[in-house]
């Protein structure tokens, strides 16, 4: 069963990763993100989905470790406190 899981990850991924590649090459146009005041230096539209992709998987696989040990902790509380 984790080898399905494996195999469906990696072709999402692929799939993901393609479809960046295809947008990138037919679309180069030059964009700037604003958030506030702060604006980045023009890059291509590819460009901006490959680091957001990549910083979304960072991410999803460090989130579950954070849930983990918050779950854990809260864990601890409630069995050291007295009712």
């Amino acid at each position: 069963m984790k080898a399905i899981a494996n195999l469906l990850t990696s072709l999402i991924l692929a799939g993901w990763i393609g479809a960046i590649a295809i947008l990138s090459i037919q679309n180069i146009t030059l964009v700037s993100l604003k958030f506030l005041n702060f604006e980045t230096i023009q890059l291509p539209v590819g460009i901006v989905l490959a680091f957001s992709v990549g910083a979304g998987a960072i991410g999803g696989a460090i989130a579950p470790l954070l849930w983990q040990l918050a779950g854990g902790q809260r864990g601890r509380y409630y069995q050291e406190e007295d009712y």
